[in-house]
């Protein structure tokens, strides 16, 4: 075999040999990267929340009464002192069964004879009194003359005097009879021989003006009703003084600072309303979740700072979603929490340096928003692989993926 024949063979087989070797040699694992970066960062929490008018005014039924149907619908501005809001007018009286009924008009009877027996009495006073007038005028005479004695004017005068009291004594139980009877006729009034009065008249009803301006927030029936003393009639309040009323964790509720600012989103407009944690209440109950698990839940009420020309539409218990500031911070040296991973009880990334995977623990701190505050560990402007895969090992060949 020729000499040229044998090089041509030798370097047929070290082309081979290299294109098996780059054939079967390892590709690059392609990944997502990030960058690590300074920037602003919030932590926050998100909840539902309702608005509510600040200082609603109830108002109930100062008497017993029926009132009559509602001057007033919700969503109507009202002045104090002046708008009449409801109106109560007396109760009509019960209906009475059998029993109660024969009992009635038998004291009706009992009362009406007592009346006349008062009238007869009366009768036989004055004309004992007109006796007495006419023994005494007689009397009088007769001692003038000096026919009978003074001792026996006296005595006329003081019988005189004694029918006077008993005319007037007559007369007064007559009178208490007769009250009596109107007392006992009242009782026999029903439902339908109740006689209302006139409207318009003064003494119809009671009135009950608007203790505050503002706007009828709810109106508990606008029909005609018998109510109580105390029943709830309506209530009014100015929708232009809301406060929004959030329901947390116990667990979230003690990590928000006094005074905590706040964004408030989807309430319907266009932009977001600024808002401030005015109080968090020091007491938490008990809720039910919707998956049956029992919560400790504790309110938390916030101030709009937003002026409501800005918020125009929002009104009492309007849901809206409220995210509340805990820390913010300017210029925080971060990265995404996707690229952290669990290493050795801490956290570690893996550092793209040179196209390869470094295996890097690194410190963290508040995470947020998908982000993780960086306190050590690594530089600003470090690349890192986002969602690595449990297959990629330290030092491995790794490639930007496109896209």
């Amino acid at each position: 075999m020729s000499r040229i024949r044998k090089a041509g063979i030798g370097l047929g087989g070290l082309v081979l040999a290299g294109a098996l070797v780059w054939a079967m040699w390892p590709e690059p694992a392609a990944v997502d990267l990030a960058t690590v970066s300074r920037g602003p960062m919030q932590v926050t929490i998100s909840a539902e929340g309702i608005t509510r008018v600040r200082e609603p005014y109830a108002i109930t039924a100062p008497i017993t009464g029926t009132t009559t149907r509602s001057p007033v619908q919700v969503g109507d501005q009202v002045l104090r002192g002046e708008t009449v809001v409801a109106v109560i007018q007396p109760a009509e009286p019960a209906l009475m069964d059998a029993r109660s009924r024969l009992q009635a008009e038998a004291a009706v009877t009992e009362a009406e004879a007592t009346v006349r027996l008062a009238e007869a009495n009366v009768v036989r006073a004055r004309s004992d009194l007109s006796h007495a007038e006419s023994q005494l005028e007689r009397n009088r005479v007769l001692v003038e003359r000096g026919t009978v004695p003074r001792r026996m004017l006296e005595d006329m005068e003081q019988a005189h005097v004694t029918a006077t009291q008993a005319l007037s004594a007559a007369l007064s139980e007559l009178d208490l009879h007769r009250a009596s009877l109107s007392r006992m006729q009242a009782q026999l009034m029903g439902p339908s021989s109740m006689q209302m009065p006139e409207e318009g008249t003064e003494s119809c009803c009671v009135r009950l003006v608007a203790p505050q301006t503002g706007t009828v927030l709810e109106v508990a029936d606008a029909s005609a009703r018998l109510v109580q003393a105390g029943a709830p009639l309506l209530s009014i309040g100015d929708v232009e003084d809301l406060e929004i009323e959030l329901d947390l964790l116990s667990s979230d509720a003690v990590r928000v600072p006094p005074e905590a600012r706040a964004r408030v989103e989807r309430w319907g407009g266009d932009t977001e309303l600024e808002a401030q944690v005015r109080r968090v209440e020091p007491a938490a109950f008990t809720r039910v979740s919707a998956l049956g698990i029992e919560e400790q839940r504790v309110r938390v009420r916030l101030d709009i700072l937003t002026p409501p020309g800005d918020r125009a539409g929002l009104g009492d218990r309007f849901r809206v979603f409220v995210r509340v500031i805990l820390w913010e911070g300017e210029g925080v040296l971060q990265l995404p929490q996707a690229a952290l991973f669990r290493h050795e009880g801490g956290w570690a990334v893996f550092r793209v340096d040179d196209g390869r995977a470094v295996l890097t623990p690194v410190q963290v701190g508040r995470q947020a928003g998908g982000q993780a505050e960086l306190l050590g560990g690594l530089d600003e402007g470090a690349a890192v692989v986002m969602y690595p895969a449990s297959s990629l090992s330290d030092g491995a060949r790794v490639s930007a993926r496109d896209g």
